[in-house]
């Protein structure tokens, strides 16, 4: 088992380049407000970013829902309309509570179900337009794959509501058997949790349907393919259905990983493992595995979270900023393919949580102690994580900006008022001299944040008030701020953009004074710096071509 274990690592190198996106989980217990959280980078090479809409509507008897893979748009089938549906923002609904989902592919000959119609992308928002609490869209997920069939690959979900957060771990049963296998588990108030395109449950209680539900097979499915043959209480999902490789080390878990070294001084015992080294028992399952969950040494607040989806390993032994793979700006960014040979060596890129080929992103806030309109506010940003603003959408919210509206642009088409494509022209620009352009960036994104996080309480206030009286109008209320305040933050990421492009065209950085570039008086422009590049990059220049571009010695 070990050696297939090591030859399946060195063919997972190339399939984890497809498998995008991470999820962090923050409990009641474990934030600042006592808000429950999830995250969600949606890092796909082909994904548009776009804020989804769905509004509550009651539905006739007989009508039927169109199933369109998510992923592809290819048409699935149909399934029956329930008599009324929610209220869906993005990923999360009217009653606050919110799904995100990463692929962690698994068994090969469990990734095809012949007739299946139900793909994760329904599971999700179909989920999300059934459910008032994250309870009742797990039986959701349950029931629609039960009936339909699963069309997807292994796939771990966060679902959260204003109460609790779960991680929800499902695969198909493959040819041959309609539906999935799957379990579930609730994340312990008080701690945090994540995961990353690998499958992370092992090991889960049997009898303890308030902290875990699974399917009634999730056990003897695997017997049946041979697969397991010891005790129940021995049974790891993870290690039986999605074995964590090389790849499942290094290029998934290591993400977690990341966050959770940000929150807790001990993690650092886990490094090796999220650098791929992994340890095998006898039977093959992973012995030095990081757990599920973890206690951070701090409370962590919306905004923290939102930083917490900005990492490429800074500070630790895979920080992507302190190799010559940066350049001389050192630009965290490694474009793909992840995995190269050099003289039939095998070598790789990391993968960071923050990437260049995100989609869309958000972080998830629900709050009990207000109303759902009020409480469910998604923080929405596109394109890199570190890149993007997090702009507040409440989820009652009932019209979507027009800056992240579906059908303003797409991945092959243009738009001057889409925000996707804003958002990706001021991040392109900024990795070809990263070092110094960032700053910049940063000043802008952080005023802008700091300040949606000091109008919350008075938003919510205000938005309290009125939902007293006339819901109606707290709603309208809700919907002017975020739609307004959604737009002009891409209005101001325009003005950025322009901005950085003057100040750093042809490798100048033009010089500024009183908030303005300096010019002689007459309108033309003092002489721009010229800072070159770094004498450790120079330096390389030498090394590598020192020869051809030697000059003479200055004369005296």
């Amino acid at each position: 088992m070990r050696k297939t274990l090591i030859l399946t690592s060195l063919v997972m190198l190339i399939a984890f380049q497809a498998k995008p996106c991470t999820n962090f989980i923050v409990t009641k217990g474990a934030s600042t407000d006592g808000s429950v959280m999830i995250s969600y980078s949606a890092d796909s090479h082909q994904l548009y970013g776009e804020l989804y809409f769905w509004p509550a509507k009651d539905w006739p008897a007989g009508a039927m829902y169109n199933v369109i893979e998510w992923d592809t748009q290819k048409p699935l089938g149909k399934i029956p309309q329930i008599k009324h549906t929610y209220q869906v923002i993005g990923n999360m609904n009217e009653h606050q509570v919110a799904i995100g989902e990463t692929t962690f592919g698994g068994r090969e000959e469990l990734q095809h179900q012949k007739d299946a119609v139900v793909d994760y992308g329904t599971l999700i928002y179909v989920g999300l337009q059934r459910s008032k609490t994250a309870r009742e869209a797990i039986k959701v997920f349950g029931d629609l794959v039960a009936a339909y069939g699963y069309a997807s690959e292994g796939e771990s979900f966060s679902i959260s509501d204003a109460k609790e957060a779960w991680i929800l771990e499902m695969i198909s049963k493959g040819d041959g058997q309609k539906g999935a296998v799957w379990v579930a588990l609730r994340i312990p108030d008080g701690c945090i949790s994540g995961h990353a395109n690998q499958a992370r449950i092992t090991q889960f209680p049997l009898n303890d349907p308030q902290n875990c539900i699974y399917s009634a097979d999730v056990i003897s499915f695997a017997r049946s393919k041979g697969w397991f043959d010891g005790k129940d209480e021995e049974f790891s999902f993870s290690d039986t259905y999605a074995p964590v490789t090389f790849g499942g080390a290094r290029f998934c878990e290591a993400r977690v990983w990341a966050m959770f070294n940000r929150c807790n001084k001990d993690m650092g015992q886990y490094q090796d493992y999220a650098m791929g080294k992994v340890q095998y028992s006898k039977w093959g399952y992973a012995t030095n595995r990081m757990p599920l969950y973890i206690r951070p040494d701090h409370k962590i607040s919306a905004q923290e979270m939102q930083n917490l989806m900005r990492d490429h390993y800074e500070g630790t032994k895979m920080d992507m900023s302190n190799d010559i793979g940066g350049g001389p700006f050192a630009c965290p960014i490694r474009w793909r393919p992840m995995t190269w040979k050099v003289d039939s060596v095998n070598y790789v890129h990391e993968r960071a949580t923050s990437t260049m080929q995100t989609g869309f992103v958000f972080v998830a806030q629900s709050r009990s102690w207000l109303p759902d309109p009020i409480g469910g506010i998604f923080w929405f940003g596109v394109d890199d994580t570190y890149l993007t603003v997090f702009n507040p959408i409440y989820c009652g919210t009932n019209k979507v900006p027009k800056s992240y509206a579906v059908g303003n642009g797409d991945m092959l088409h243009w738009s001057s008022t889409s925000g996707f494509w804003t958002f990706n022209f001021v991040a392109n620009w900024v990795y070809t001299r990263w070092s110094f352009m960032i700053k910049d960036l940063q000043k802008v994104q952080g005023e802008l944040e700091t300040r949606f996080a000091k109008e919350t309480p008075r938003i919510d206030e205000q938005a309290g008030e009125m939902y007293k009286t006339d819901k109606a109008k707290a709603i309208a209320f809700l919907t002017t701020y975020s739609v307004t305040t959604a737009d002009n933050t891409v209005a101001r990421w325009k003005e950025l953009g322009e901005y950085l492009f003057v100040k750093y065209k042809d490798g100048n950085i033009m010089k500024e004074e009183n908030g303005k570039f300096k010019d002689n008086g007459y309108g033309v422009p003092v002489m721009p710096s010229q800072p070159g590049y770094p004498d450790w990059w120079l330096k390389e220049i030498v090394r590598e071509h020192g020869d051809v571009i030697k000059a003479p010695a200055d004369k005296h």
